[in-house]
């Protein structure tokens, strides 16, 4: 059981997938685009207080339109995509970094207050890394299916200086043919979603991604350890994570990984793989209502 719970974090940020729906007819939506490569493209719904919506890693912004059509909240969304993914261009390196910074340094320009922040897989991360660089900024932070180190339970022990993007794994990735990369793609989209109709999704966002920032941006992944900032975020946070493979060892790793962060709330999924927003979608919109039921101003 171990083995296989090490197996399903491993791609635990290798997650895509996404609806192509449309934004409903009382809303009005606003895409940030630029020419060059930038670290982030920002759509823009509805009127409101900011709400931010960050995907996981390949994962288009455009995933988060269901959840703004569920939740009772009347606030400006900002859905958020990265470089390298989903058909806008790369970025150089460090690509984490580069995405949070990006992501800081939007909310300083445009003087955002009172955020809330929604982050799935990778999401979760920049949540906990900019509600802890920004704490009177952002009120509230939902984490779902996201650790602050998933290399403690990966590869425990390995320092994340043994980490380096000119690595023999990482170039045989990146020499990985079509036809090997597909097989591994929808294996790992299996992997992350109990609903069969979502795999082929998540299966092509993986396949459309520029190949060297899946590989290098995955090693900033896991080079990440944000356990030591947790004592800095100041905000109410709810955490949500998946009960799949196994719901006390599930739980028990979060208990622990998140032992510094105060003011929390873990809450498990039952019956969900990584994609809890499409495994349990009705659960899943009643527990992000029922924990911002005080927003509704």
């Amino acid at each position: 059981m171990i083995t296989r719970l090490t197996k399903i974090i491993f791609i635990f940020f290798i997650a895509s997938g996404a609806t192509n729906c449309s934004v409903s007819k009382n809303k009005t939506a606003t895409m940030v685009d630029s020419l060059d490569p930038v670290p982030i493209k920002v759509e823009i719904i509805g009127k409101g207080k900011p709400i931010f919506y960050l995907p996981g890693f390949t994962v288009p912004g455009s995933i988060w339109k269901e959840t703004t059509e569920n939740l009772s909240l009347k606030r400006k969304s900002y859905l958020f995509s990265y470089a390298g993914f989903n058909g806008n261009k790369p970025i150089g390196m460090p690509w984490y970094m580069s995405i949070k910074n990006s992501i800081i340094k939007y909310i300083n320009e445009n003087n955002l207050n009172e955020i809330i922040i929604i982050g799935h897989s990778m999401g979760g991360n920049l949540a906990v890394d900019i509600a802890s660089e920004l704490p009177s900024k952002i009120s509230k932070i939902i984490i779902v299916e996201s650790l602050p180190c998933m290399r403690e339970i990966m590869m425990p022990n390995v320092p994340a200086e043994n980490l380096y993007y000119d690595s023999p794994y990482n170039k045989q990735m990146l020499e990985m043919d079509d036809q090997q990369f597909k097989k591994m793609a929808l294996m790992m989209a299996t992997n992350m979603t109990c609903n069969k109709k979502k795999v082929e999704t998540l299966t092509n966002w993986i396949l459309e991604a520029d190949r060297e920032t899946w590989v290098y941006g995955y090693t900033d992944l896991l080079k990440l350890d944000l356990r030591n900032i947790l004592n800095q975020v100041k905000c109410e946070s709810l955490i949500i994570g998946a009960s799949f493979p196994d719901l006390k060892i599930a739980k028990e790793n979060y208990e622990n990984q998140y032992s510094k962060l105060s003011n929390k709330t873990i809450i498990m999924a039952s019956n969900s793989k990584h994609f809890v927003m499409f495994d349990q979608a009705k659960w899943f919109y009643e527990t992000l209502n029922d924990f911002l039921v005080d927003e509704k101003k």
